[in-house]
């Protein structure tokens, strides 16, 4: 199975939306709606937000960026893989993409932030390097993975 990453088009953009829809309630407490990081994406131009497909299956959606409002720093901002798909390492290789890219950007460090009662989250990015930071933004736990000494 292949992870890519692809553009959200015309094409694409109602099935990656409509991938919110497979999540249980609880998960929908910890991550926003799918049309709302294609609308924030598209009126933003400092995010990047890319539709996950495994080969050519869409499974979830990605979002990153450099966020000049919460202390100037590169983001990942949402990360949602659709309830089917959940379990099966995509958002692993997914993050490893992303902070190749910001490290290939020029980042020295990549924030991640996420609801304290989402332990699945925590443990994926804690396996990843990031570490908390000590603070909260909007509710939500900050970690940080240094990418640069």
């Amino acid at each position: 199975m292949t992870i890519t990453l692809r553009p959200i088009d015309r094409d694409n953009y109602e099935v990656i939306a409509r991938l919110s829809s497979t999540l249980t309630p609880e998960e929908q407490r910890f991550v926003s709606h799918n049309a709302i990081s294609i609308l924030d994406a598209h009126y933003d131009s400092n995010l990047t937000v890319r539709g996950i497909y495994a080969d050519d299956t869409p499974v979830g959606l990605v979002m990153w960026g450099w966020d000049a409002n919460f202390g100037g720093r590169w983001w990942v901002i949402r990360l949602m893989t659709a309830k089917p798909h959940q379990g099966k390492g995509y958002g692993r290789q997914v993050l490893q993409t992303v902070i190749e890219t910001v490290t290939a950007a020029g980042a020295d460090a990549l924030y991640i932030s996420f609801v304290p009662a989402n332990a699945v989250a925590e443990r994926l990015y804690v396996s990843l390097g990031f570490t908390p930071t000590g603070e909260m933004i909007e509710g939500e736990t900050v970690y940080k993975r240094v990418l640069k000494p």
